[in-house]
């Protein structure tokens, strides 16, 4: 991703609460992702509610759907989450990677997505 603008829709996405929610919720589910009924469920949403924002992920390309029968499967697009990670720190410490080795030290994320992590091995 080398594209402010598609950051910044990714980012404006992400800064509704219930959207997060729901992104976060279908993160943790991994590549198997839930059906909105369950999403409703365990994020206590009305269903019209929730149309409303899982349209929004989807159009935005952080959400994928497949149609199963008369339900709908959503996915959290991980792949590209990761890839607005690497965006976000590609230009980190000017550059020189090697100068962020501390902070990668502190951070919680795994280095294994984070940018130059074979620098740390």
């Amino acid at each position: 991703m080398t594209d402010s603008k598609i950051a910044t829709q990714l980012f404006e996405s992400l800064a509704s609460p219930v959207q997060l929610d729901i992104f976060k919720l279908l993160v943790k589910q991994g590549p198997g992702g839930l059906v909105a009924g369950k999403i409703a469920s365990q994020l206590g949403l009305p269903a019209t509610n929730l149309s409303f924002h899982l349209k929004n992920l989807t159009q935005t390309g952080l959400l994928s759907v497949e149609q199963k029968g008369r339900y709908q499967r959503y996915r959290a697009d991980i792949p590209l989450i990761l890839e607005l990670i690497s965006f976000l720190a590609h230009e980190c410490c000017a550059g020189h990677p090697g100068l962020c080795l501390d902070f990668r030290a502190g951070s919680s994320c795994s280095p294994e997505v984070l940018p130059g992590h074979n620098l740390t091995k």
